[in-house]
Parts: structure tokens; sequence; C-alpha cells
């Protein structure tokens, strides 16, 4: 159950993602950078914290927001 609230949570990333680029457009110009390497980061470490032995709760809730925080990143960066 907790998974697929977790998968729930993270596909509303795309509509949050694409509501965030429509608002604002004017400041996404001079931040695509660091959007880029925000996005970059989050993947990194989101791969790097699947490795770490973590207990499964606090593993899964860090994964799933970085993964949260990529999306809407990578939308925008886009």
């Amino acid at each position: 159950m907790n998974e697929i609230l977790g998968f729930v949570i993270l596909a509303l990333a795309v509509p949050a993602g694409y509501i965030l680029k429509h608002y604002t457009k004017e400041e996404l110009k001079p931040g695509k950078k660091y959007f880029l390497a925000l996005w970059a980061t989050c993947l990194t470490l989101a791969f790097i914290f699947l490795f770490i032995p973590l207990e499964e709760v606090a593993k899964k809730t860090t994964i799933f927001s970085l993964l949260f925080v990529s999306v809407v990143s990578y939308i925008s960066w886009k």
C-alpha cells in the first residue's frame, strides 16, 4: 500500500512540473542551468541511496522525494 501511494505522489510530479513551468516562465530562462544541475544531482543521490543501508521506510521516503524533485526539475528544465 505504501509503494502505491509513493508512485501516485511521484506521478503527481508531472503536473506539478508543468504548472511550475507555466507560471514561472520568466524565472526559468536564467535558471535553466540550475534545474539541470538539480535534476542530475537528485538522480545521482537517488541511485546512491539504493545502496546505503538504512531502514526501509527512510530509504523509500528519501528515494521517492529525490525522484519527485528530479521529475519536477527535469520538466522545468526542458
